[in-house]
């Protein structure tokens, strides 16, 4: 299973660092912002499993920063929670009326962080589909690694299966080549973006046998798109 990925929106440095140290020795891949700005363009290229926010940062606010994150339809569903050194009521049932999931007040421990962002991930709505993906009749099925259309199984190389999981993951979403390297491959493997386009005929052609090829959508331009809608 991939690592879960948190994007830490912090302007303080150390703050900062210390908090990424603290989540990849437990374990995440974690991506980092030291404003809104910049957390929007991690945000344009990756979609984390969690936002860790601050309340003051020097652009914009985190408390109107995550009103924002809940009202688009696209990052609506991630999970986020305010750090912040406000400990007052009003301010902690403030955060949680404007749509975090939770509220940590500075200064904090990392055990106490880890416990809180494994409390939130276990009630996100991503952990419901974390071991089992529908869409449009066809199932990936994690603990088993395999695919399914009704009781027959997609036949697919670990490329094309991991390429699946992840457009599954992330349905009715454009990427393009460059993004779909990045997220699939990983930032410090180089390989050519054409290879996508071997990979995504692969694909197709063993969704091709089932039917189901249709779901893996070519947008002219922009990349490639995993969706029902239309179908």
């Amino acid at each position: 299973m991939s690592a879960r990925q948190i994007l830490v929106v912090e302007d303080e440095k150390p703050i900062r660092d210390m908090i990424a140290f603290s989540l990849k020795r437990a374990g995440y891949l974690v991506h980092e912002a030291e404003d809104c700005r910049g957390a929007r363009e991690m945000l344009a290229d990756h979609r984390p499993d969690l936002l860790l926010v601050d309340w003051m940062l020097p652009d914009l606010s985190g408390l109107e920063f995550t009103r924002q994150i809940k009202r688009d339809r696209e990052t609506r569903d991630v999970p986020v929670i305010l750090l912040t050194a406000r400990a007052a009521e009003s301010d902690k049932v403030a955060g949680l009326e404007g749509g975090a999931d939770d509220y940590i007040t500075k200064p904090f421990s990392p055990r106490e962080l880890l416990a809180r962002i494994q409390a939130v991930l276990r009630r996100s709505p991503g952990a419901v589909t974390e071991e089992r993906i529908e869409i449009g009749g066809l199932v990936l099925d994690k603990p088993g690694h395999r695919v399914l259309v009704g009781d027959a199984q997609v036949v697919l190389g670990p490329t094309e299966y991991r390429m699946l999981e992840f457009f599954m993951a992330h349905p009715d979403r454009v990427y393009s080549r460059e993004q779909l390297l990045d997220r699939i491959w990983g930032g410090n493997v180089y390989v050519e973006e054409r290879t996508i386009d071997v990979h995504i005929r692969r694909l197709r052609k063993a969704l091709e046998d089932h039917s189901m090829d249709q779901l893996v959508q070519t947008v002219r331009g922009a990349g490639y798109r995993f969706s029902a809608r239309g179908v």
